[in-house]
C-alpha cells in the first residue's frame, strides 16, 4: 500500500474527511525525495497548476504529523513521510550530513527509557523526537 493510500486509509479511519487539500499535500510528500517545507510544497502545487495558500499547508501538516503521519526533521527544516507505516511508537532519524540520506528507526527501548526519565522529573511526556547528525557509511570514506 502507498504512503498515500495508507494516509487517506488512517485519516478516514480517525474521523477526518479527505478534503481535496489533505490529498495534494499527501501526494507531495510521498513524491518528495527528501523534507519539505511548507513552501516547497506550495512551490510544487503552483508547478503543477494548483494553489494552496501558507496556512492550509501548515494546517494539513499541523494534522498529519499529529496522527504520525509525517515528521518534521529539524536540521533539514522539512517534513518527510512516515515510512514506518505499521509500527507505533516514537520514530527516529539518522541524517547524513554529507549527502543528506535519512534513515528512520524506532526504538522502543529508548522511547521507555525517555519516557521514565520524564516522568521522574514530574512530566507527562507524549511524543519523543531525537535526530542524529552525523555520516553515513557512504560518506565516511
Amino acid at each position: 500500500m502507498s504512503f498515500t493510500e495508507y494516509a487517506e486509509k488512517s485519516l478516514r479511519e480517525k474521523g477526518y474527511k479527505l478534503t481535496k487539500p489533505r490529498r495534494q499535500v499527501l501526494e507531495a510528500i510521498e513524491k518528495a525525495e527528501g523534507p519539505m517545507s511548507p513552501y516547497d510544497i506550495g512551490k510544487m502545487m503552483e508547478g503543477k497548476g494548483r494553489h494552496l495558500d501558507q496556512v492550509t499547508i501548515y494546517r494539513v501538516i499541523n494534522l498529519l504529523c499529529s496522527l504520525n503521519l509525517v515528521h518534521k526533521v529539524f536540521s533539514r527544516g522539512g517534513y518527510v513521510r512516515c515510512d514506518l507505516q505499521e509500527e507505533e511508537g516514537c520514530h527516529r532519524f539518522l541524517v547524513c550530513r554529507g549527502c543528506g540520506h535519512l534513515q528512520e528507526y524506532r526504538d522502543e527501548a529508548l522511547c521507555r527509557q525517555e519516557s521514565q526519565v520524564a516522568q521522574k522529573l514530574g512530566f507527562q511526556a507524549e511524543h519523543h523526537v531525537t535526530e542524529s547528525s552525523g555520516l553515513c557509511k557512504d560518506c565516511q570514506g
